[in-house]
Parts: C-alpha cells; sequence; structure tokens
C-alpha cells in the first residue's frame, strides 16, 4: 500500500529535461514475442534516441498485472507506459471494434496505418481510453482457425468445439458461428490447449509458433482477409506525460503514432509470413477457407454489424461514418 501510494506522489513532481527520466513499461507477452522484441524493445530505444538521452524506457522483467488489467495499472501510475489488446477488458471499449470486423484484409501493416489515420480523425475525440495517454494504435495480422480435433472447411465443422479467443468483437463471432467462446489472454493459450480446456484457438498464424502451439494443433483453416482482427493500444499514464517537459513529449510522440503503428504492423507481417512456413513444417494439416465457407462466415456475421452501429449509436457516434472512414484508410493504406 505505502508504494501505491508513493507513486501518484512522485507523479505530482515536474521532470526536468536536462535530467534523465525513467519510464517503466509492463509487457506480459513473452520476450520472444515479435510485439516485445522487434516493436515495443525497438520503440523505447528511439524514443532515447529521439529524446537526445533524456528519456529512457525500461520494461520491468515481470508484468505489473494480468493482461485485462494492464490499463488499469497505467492509469493508476503503477507503470507509466504499456501496450495491450483492448478486447481483454470486456464491455469497456466499443468504438475499437470498428478494426475488428471479419475482413479486413491479409495485411497488417495496412490495417494498423489506416487504423491510427481512423483513430486519429475520427475516435480519439470520444475519450474511450478515460485518463490514458493513446500513443499508438494498431492491430494483427488477420485471424484464423486452429484445433486439435478435424478440418474445418463449412461453418457446421465448427460445431460445439470449444475455441479460445481474446475477447473484442471475435468473441461475438464465434458465437455467430457456433462454437463455445473462451475468453483469455493469449499468454495462456498453451496451458488451456495442453489441459483439453479449448479444443483450438482463433489466432493469427505467428502465435502458434511464439506459444509453442505448433506441437498441439493438428489442423489449420486459412481465412483469406482474416476472420477477425485484434485491436490494440500502447498508453501512457497521463498524468506522467503531462509533467514531461515539452520537447520530451514530442520525443515520443514523433517516434509515436503512425510511426509505431507502422512498424507493429510491418514486423507482425514479417513474422506471420514465417510462421506459416513453420507451421507447415510442424505437420499442421493447412486448408485455406472456399468462396462457400466465406459465405457462410459473412452471413453469420451480417448482424454484428447492425448491432455495433446500435451501440455506437447510443454514445452519440455515427457508426455508419466510422465504418466509411475505416474503409476508405483501410483501402488508401493497402494501395500504398
Amino acid at each position: 500500500m505505502k508504494l501505491a501510494a508513493a507513486v501518484p506522489a512522485a507523479a505530482a513532481l515536474p521532470y526536468a529535461a536536462s535530467a534523465e527520466t525513467m519510464l517503466r513499461m509492463s509487457s506480459w507477452l513473452p520476450p520472444q514475442h515479435v510485439l516485445h522484441k522487434d516493436v515495443m524493445q525497438v520503440w523505447a530505444k528511439e524514443v532515447a534516441e529521439a529524446s537526445g538521452g533524456r528519456l529512457r524506457i525500461n520494461t520491468l522483467p515481470k508484468p505489473v498485472a494480468a493482461p485485462p488489467g494492464t490499463f488499469d495499472a497505467v492509469a493508476d501510475g503503477i507503470v507509466e507506459v504499456a501496450f495491450n489488446v483492448h478486447g481483454y477488458t470486456p464491455g469497456r471499449f466499443l468504438l475499437t471494434n470498428v478494426a475488428e470486423f471479419p475482413g479486413v484484409g491479409d495485411s497488417a501493416e495496412a490495417a494498423s496505418v489506416a487504423y491510427q489515420r481512423v483513430f486519429d480523425k475520427h475516435m480519439a475525440q470520444h475519450g474511450e481510453h478515460g485518463d490514458l495517454k493513446v500513443l499508438a494504435v494498431f492491430a494483427n495480422g488477420p485471424g484464423h482457425i486452429f484445433n486439435s480435433k478435424r478440418p474445418i472447411a463449412k461453418v457446421e465443422e465448427l460445431q460445439d468445439l470449444r475455441i479460445r479467443v481474446g475477447g473484442g468483437m471475435v468473441n461475438e463471432i464465434a458465437n455467430q458461428l457456433g462454437v463455445s467462446a473462451v475468453l483469455k489472454p493469449a499468454s495462456e493459450s498453451y496451458e488451456l490447449m495442453s489441459a483439453g480446456i479449448v479444443d483450438g484457438l482463433f489466432f493469427p498464424v505467428e502465435p502458434i509458433i511464439t506459444f509453442k502451439l505448433d506441437k498441439l494443433v493438428r489442423y489449420g483453416t486459412i481465412v483469406p482477409g482474416g476472420l477477425y482482427n485484434t485491436s490494440w493500444a500502447v498508453v501512457m499514464n497521463k498524468a506522467a506525460f503531462d509533467k514531461l517537459a515539452p520537447e520530451d513529449q514530442e520525443a515520443i510522440e514523433k517516434v509515436s503514432g503512425e510511426h509505431l503503428a507502422r512498424m507493429a504492423g510491418k514486423a507482425q507481417d514479417k513474422n506471420d509470413k514465417h510462421a506459416l512456413e513453420l507451421v507447415h513444417a510442424a505437420g499442421i494439416e493447412m486448408i485455406t477457407a472456399d468462396e462457400a465457407f466465406m459465405a457462410q462466415i459473412a452471413e453469420r456475421n451480417m448482424p454484428l454489424q447492425e448491432a455495433w452501429l446500435k451501440k455506437v449509436a447510443e454514445r452519440g457516434v455515427d457508426g455508419a461514418q466510422l465504418l466509411k472512414a475505416w474503409g476508405e484508410e483501410l483501402a488508401a493504406a493497402s494501395n500504398g
């Protein structure tokens, strides 16, 4: 209790631009994960360079909270910086679902750049993140279907399977497809599969390798454009950010936003491509969803968009306009 009380008190003091300021970052991902190793650690170095060495981001050896509590840990000042999945806190975020519907596309880079642009222009002003300073938003690579029971080539073959999902729109998608959704963080996937608690997972390709699931998964179905996508945010304690000298705030923002979103997407695309080769090498039987299966997926998920439009309207947001902007930015990012 004394330590927790000391954090806000210390936060009341202004940071001097001439001295080194250490910002603590929490990560619940394993050190070898692409987002930890090739994105956030690279970004931390960029922050140090952009600030002329005045800022240093120190990744703690252990996460200060489980994934569902990560946003609150930052808001409460337990750490200054973290990155997390919006869907891990069900019901808290709604507008972020715009980037999670089926058919986003096959490029995490394009999706992430588009998402950041839409967030900056149409979402940030609605304040869904409360007292958090949003440094960047980004998306995963497309989500697919993996399981240990049988090949999945049509919706009927998904029925009654227990599938781990990460929350957000994918939870609703799973329900529409007739699976028993188990909402758990990615970090618990191996335990869930090895213990037989779930039969499979909705995941991009890369986590199958990172979380050593290639030892447990036997079948995979690639869904062109993605069965779903996952929305992430890199956030900072707002009070901590506001106390930084203007030149240090500028240094952080210079290497965040679209720059960080693009870096996250590009790294994931590279790793998904390599992971697909490793998945095949591991002997996992892979197929691609055909047009009939894709039509089933689209039909089952049509009500989700209608329900989302009603929910965002209750918050005073024009969901149709937001979807339109998302589609336009996604097309622009995909074309260069």
